[in-house]
Parts: structure tokens; sequence; C-alpha cells
């Protein structure tokens, strides 16, 4: 008898737990969603139902997350944590949320993001990372993200952003990178082919506006011909190295005389987008030949129609004029003649 009720006492205690709810939070167990918006909170709240599928933690004032945050809620799918006071995730702070699609960080004030931040969501569909300070995203940011569609990075203090993170992306259709510092130099040729591809394939995107160097201010950065970009000088040596590997600097000579100090400026300045006159347009010039060589064709035709005239006409003019002339002004021809005439047949 007193095994049964410690048994039933056990069992009323596990669905209490099951489903209990955090102060100042709302739950609703037939939809397994949970709103702890707009409570002041500073951290997770703890004891969340286990099986809650959309978390909602915007509007608080959480500073950091730490790792395993959410190791409560296994089976949650969509986790809005947008206008808190973010600056700081460990790097497992989503570990354990093997099915989260939605992940919404607007709002905040992250700076950077780890590269092992993302590594366990494997299904995350749509992630959004827009209004922060990120001023550098890694290059990749897990395994290949087979899933992802929607990648929203907008109002950062992002300058570049590296390709093979788009390529690590495969399925993406929609990418919004407006409102950032985008410094519209050599190296970011790389993002300005892989957007051309992006877009003729179908993909949706609000486009980079350059923020720097002057001359492509305000300008977007898909309407600048990449024929305008020059490669990237390489990186210059390290001197130290440099004179290891040449003979004598063993003993501190150098025998080559040391570049002058500003060499470092020319190299980036040559990193700069420098503009360079337009190729002629093939299709242009070969329409202006053609009508070069017709309108050629017909003044020629035209001479030569002029000259034909002109002879025919001296030609008819002299012998109408000239027969009467040669008979009235050779007297000698006109006296043997009439010689001739009077002789004795």
């Amino acid at each position: 008898m007193k095994g049964e009720l410690l048994l039933f006492s056990s069992v009323i205690v596990l669905l209490q737990v099951v489903r209990s709810c955090p102060d100042k939070c709302y739950c609703q167990s037939s939809t397994n969603f949970v709103d702890c918006s707009q409570q002041g909170l500073a951290e997770i709240p703890s004891h969340l139902p286990p099986q809650t599928r959309t978390l909602h933690l915007q509007d608080n004032q959480i500073h950091h997350l730490p790792a395993f945050a959410f190791r409560s809620v296994p089976w949650l799918m969509t986790l809005n944590l947008s206008n808190n006071s973010l600056s700081n995730l460990a790097p497992g702070a989503f570990h354990g949320l093997q099915h989260l699609q939605v992940l919404n960080l607007t709002l905040n004030s992250l700076l950077s993001l780890e590269s092992r931040l993302f590594h366990s969501l494997p299904q995350l569909r749509e992630l959004d990372l827009s209004s922060n300070n990120i001023s550098h995203l890694p290059t990749s940011l897990g395994e290949t993200w087979e899933n992802l569609t929607i990648l929203a990075v907008q109002q950062n203090q992002l300058q570049q952003l590296d390709r093979a993170l788009l390529e690590s992306m495969p399925s993406v259709r929609l990418l919004l990178l407006k409102d950032n510092l985008w410094k519209c130099n050599c190296h970011l040729l790389g993002l300005k082919l892989w957007l051309e591809k992006f877009v003729y394939k179908g993909g949706k995107t609000d486009g980079i506006i350059c923020e720097s160097p002057d001359t492509w201010k305000g300008k977007d950065l898909l309407r600048i011909p990449h024929e305008l970009y020059q490669p990237c000088p390489l990186p210059a040596p390290d001197p130290v190295s440099s004179q290891a590997q040449w003979p004598g600097s063993a003993h501190g000579v150098v025998l080559r005389p040391p570049e002058n100090h500003n060499a470092g400026e020319r190299e980036l300045l040559e990193c700069e987008l420098k503009p360079k006159p337009r190729p002629a347009n093939l299709r242009h010039a070969i329409a202006t030949v053609i009508i070069t060589g017709v309108v050629c064709g017909i003044v020629c035709l035209m001479m030569l129609a002029a000259a034909i005239y002109g002879c025919t006409y001296a030609a008819i003019t002299a012998q109408y004029h000239g027969g009467p002339l040669a008979q009235t002004n050779d007297p000698g021809k006109v006296e043997e003649k009439e010689r001739f005439d009077s002789s004795p047949a």
C-alpha cells in the first residue's frame, strides 16, 4: 500500500514538472507555445516545458547565453531572442537544438559570431542577425546548411563578406545585406560574382550599397562592371624571414636597401577599386564599320556616275562641234578634193 502511494505521488510530481510553466511566462500546452516576452528577464527561465516548440523571449534584458542554455527544450523549432541586450553568446549556447528551424537575434548588441556557434543547428531555415553591431562573419558558421533559405544581416557594421560562407548555403533564396559599411574594393569581387550568379538563378537580395571608396559611394555593387576590378596585390613578404633567406643576412647585413616606408600605403591604394576606361562595345564598333562602308560605297558610286556622265557629255559635244570645223578649217584638203573631182574620168 505504501509503495503504491509512493508511486502515485511520484507520477503527480512528474506531471506537475512536465506541465509546469515558469513565472512571468504564458504556456499553451495544445500548441506547445511558450511566451516569456516583455517580462524584464535577465536570463533564460528555468523549468521550461520539455515539449515546447515555439519560445518567445523578445523584449527582455538578457545579456548572455551560456552553453546548453536551452537543454530543457530539445524539441524547440522557433526561438525569438530579438530586442534583448545580447552581446556574448557562448560557443555551445544552442547545443542540443537539433530541430530548430527559425532563429531571430535582431536588435541586440552582438559584435561578432563564433564559428562554432551554429554547429548544432542542422535544420535551421531562417537566421536573422539584423540590427546588431557585427563587423565580421567567419568564413564558415558550421557545416553545409542544406536547409537554410533566409539569411538577414542588414544594419550591421560589415565591410566584407566571404564568398565561402554563402557557398555553404546552397538552398538560400533570400539574402538581406543593406545598410552596412560595405567596402567595394578588390576583396569584394568574389562576393559580387557570387551575387550575380545568385540573382541569375532566381535568388532575391536587397543588394549591397557601397560605403567606400568615395568613387563608388552610394552605388549598387551589382551595377559596377566587374572589369573595373583589379586583382588584389599579394601580401608583402616578412622582412625578417626575407633577411633570413638572403645570403649574408645571418650577420645582420642587409644587401638590399629597405623599401620605402610608404609601400604599405601604396599596396592599400592599389587594392582600392580603380576606375579605368570601359572597353569599346563590339556590336557598336561593327555597326559603325558597316554604316561607314555603306556611306563610302554610295559616295563612290555617285562619283563614278558623275565621271561617266561627264565623259559621255564631253564626247558627244566634241563630235557635234568637231565635224564642220574640220571641213572648213583645212583648205588644202578642200583644193585636193576639187582637183580630184575635175580630173577626167
